[in-house]
């Protein structure tokens, strides 16, 4: 697929439009500036029926594996890279066209957003595990769980793909603790690492293993080229957590040129998204999603109800990875890479 880039003068206007504020967003293949006001479609259920995960003792997935920059059996590109960056507990009305988030709406007007995009619960931890699963595993507070599910990570390596973790503020080691506290590592503002936010320390198949949770260390050592799939989650601050939104955008703002600015970004995508918003709109609140990539059109929105198991059947489709469980009946986000 050939990668798209906007007219400077359009990415100019677009962004100016949407630190003002901006009229309704529209759904379909038509590009167009988004609003915080437009409103919510319906979301995905999260009882929506699925078929059921792969055990240990059968193949994981059942798609072949997608090989190099190419499309994928479903249409998806076959991905270089794959980044996933998760904000926390911001509605989308909070975010979208508000002058308190600049750069995150510059990436807005630069590349894509879906407007229908939602949580799946409430509190935090739940939806970082069903990102992580296809399902919250009966996870439904923010405590300490070790879960033996079949996860994302194992999906990628009966694939033979590569995952990383970048946990800021994280102190390695294997860390099962439920907090610590860091200095930011450079990156944005100082705050604390916390095991809700990180879904991979809470699966026993990565957390029994010295080798695997080795995988998931903090941010002075982030590498855009490191794996195929990373995950990365801001300290408690600016993840926007515990500070305002404008120190979160502040770091996305420091942050992000690190992926967009790398080789390793050539066909590739960035999710940004949170974990869940303020509202209980299809379980966890309406969420900006935004899709960073130099294969989708500038200021593309899409209106289709998406949620957290749609961005993982999304990487498990360009990938061939099979689907696990709630993310077998989501659809991807396959319209913004048309």
């Amino acid at each position: 697929m050939t990668a798209r880039h906007p007219p400077r003068l359009l990415v100019t206007c677009l962004a100016a439009v949407l630190v003002a504020g901006c009229g309704g967003a529209t759904s379909g293949p038509t590009a167009s500036s988004p609003a915080a006001s437009s409103p919510a479609a319906s979301s995905p259920a999260s009882s929506s029926p699925a078929s059921s995960s792969p055990t240990a003792s059968s193949p994981i997935g059942s798609q072949s594996q997608a090989t190099g920059p190419g499309a994928s059996p479903t249409g998806l590109p076959g991905f270089s890279h794959v980044y996933v960056l998760i904000l926390e507990n911001k509605e989308y009305s909070s975010i979208v066209g508000r002058a308190s988030a600049p750069y995150l709406n510059s990436l807005i007007a630069n590349y894509g957003l879906a407007t229908d995009y939602t949580g799946v619960s409430h509190p935090s931890e739940p939806n970082y595990i069903a990102l992580f699963s296809g399902s919250t595993q009966g996870v439904t507070n923010d405590g300490t769980h070790n879960l033996s599910a079949t996860n994302l990570a194992d999906q990628l390596e009966a694939r033979g793909k590569t995952w990383s973790v970048f946990e800021q503020d994280y102190p390695g080691g294997c860390y099962a603790g439920s907090t610590r506290s860091g200095n930011g590592e450079g990156i944005g503002a100082a705050g604390y690492y916390a095991r809700k936010h990180d879904p991979a320390i809470s699966f026993t198949d990565i957390s029994s293993s010295p080798a695997r949770c080795a995988r998931i260390t903090n941010f002075a050592h982030f590498d855009p080229a490191a794996a195929d799939f990373e995950l990365i989650v801001p300290n408690d601050c600016n993840d926007m957590h515990s500070c305002p939104t404008a120190a979160g955008d502040a770091f996305l703002k420091t942050f992000v040129p690190r992926i967009t600015g790398s080789p390793a970004f050539a066909d590739s995508v960035l999710f940004i998204t949170f974990d869940e918003g303020t509202s209980d709109i299809g379980g966890g609140g309406r969420i900006a999603t935004v899709v960073v990539s130099p294969l989708t059109r500038a200021g593309f929105t899409s209106a289709t109800p998406h949620n957290h198991y749609s961005m993982l059947r999304t990487i498990e489709d360009a990938w061939g990875l099979g689907c696990l469980a709630k993310a077998c009946g989501a659809g991807n986000l396959g319209e913004f890479f048309k």
